[in-house]
């Protein structure tokens, strides 16, 4: 078993195929035009690569790590967030510039349906635990679309804090969080009643936070904040004085406009692309220190950890 990163360097237009014993990269490989979020086939056979100038999905093999297709439509512009289901046959992709999310058969890696938000810049993608719901966050319209797995149809939009980008449901399936760029905050949303639990903001993290991960075990919650060049540690229940908060417990400085964050299997380790710096940080998270960077390639911005 090797474990790798595959890391998307979006102005170059390749990716990097990283391997993590050696910390060296083992491959580079040309993506299509702007190569900016990727997920990884529940098998982990294949890569499926958003490239948002482009406007196509790259499918890569992840055996010769060569693209193998490209998946395009007339609609898509600026494709970016992608999301498997459970069992791993549907992805859904958020184009965010025509504002639809596209559910493509991972099968035949054909697309079957395309779903209108209607709302400003559907640009992420992501799934309760028990992937019943998909969450698309709209930078624009200041709120989240809810889509109904089995049905495929939207069934609510609720309000959040101004340009949501980040976004992921605990692994309990009962709380939303939501990075709020433009305001720099943190909601925290009942998944149930979609009602807000609980904000963090007034400086309780960092700078432009837009992307956000969750550790296997749901101890923490993970922060990119772009300008502050640095990932805020959110503990999801600190246990103090008989009670329970939800609280920034540290911050940890990175490269320049940290962006997109992958954790390994077990969760000890997170790894945070540098969008500026051109460089993957390496964080020990039972230390909560960065250890070390990998040089990568140009502006470095999705990212996924490969086992097989």
């Amino acid at each position: 078993m090797v474990e790798r990163l595959i890391v998307l360097n979006k102005d170059e237009d390749t990716l990097s195929v990283v391997n993590l014993e050696t910390k060296q990269i083992e491959k580079t490989v040309e993506t299509d035009h702007n190569p900016h979020e990727i997920v990884i086939s529940k098998d982990g056979k294949k890569s499926y690569i958003a490239c948002s100038l482009g406007n196509k999905l790259d499918v890569m093999d992840n055996d010769t790590f060569e693209i193998v297709k490209r998946i395009e439509h007339p609609d898509f512009d600026f494709p970016h967030g992608v999301g498997l289901t459970n069992d791993g046959k549907k992805l859904y992709l958020a184009s965010t510039r025509s504002e639809k999310v596209f559910i493509i058969n991972t099968e035949i890696d054909e697309i079957e349906k395309v779903i209108p938000t209607y709302q400003s810049h559907s640009h992420m993608v992501s799934f309760s635990p028990y992937g019943k719901t998909v969450f698309i966050p709209n930078i624009g319209s200041n709120n989240i679309t809810v889509i109904d797995v089995e049905t495929v149809e939207v069934v609510n939009h609720f309000p959040v804090g101004r340009g949501p980008e980040g976004v992921a449901v605990h692994p309990n399936g009962h709380h939303l969080y939501v990075a709020n760029q433009e305001d720099d905050t943190l909601s925290i949303i009942d998944t149930k009643t979609y009602k807000l639990v609980q904000k963090l903001g007034n400086h309780q993290i960092g700078r432009c936070p837009v992307r956000l991960v969750f550790t296997p075990n749901g101890k923490y919650a993970l922060l990119a904040n772009r300008h502050s060049n640095d990932i805020s540690i959110i503990e999801t229940e600190q246990k103090i004085n008989g009670g329970t908060r939800t609280l920034e417990i540290k911050r940890i400085p990175v490269g320049v406009w940290a962006g997109g964050i992958a954790l390994n299997n077990e969760g000890t380790y997170a790894y945070v692309a540098n969008n500026k710096t051109n460089d993957i940080s390496i964080i020990n998270m039972e230390t909560l220190k960065e250890e070390e960077r990998i040089d990568v390639g140009i502006h470095p911005d999705g990212i996924a950890f490969l086992s097989r």
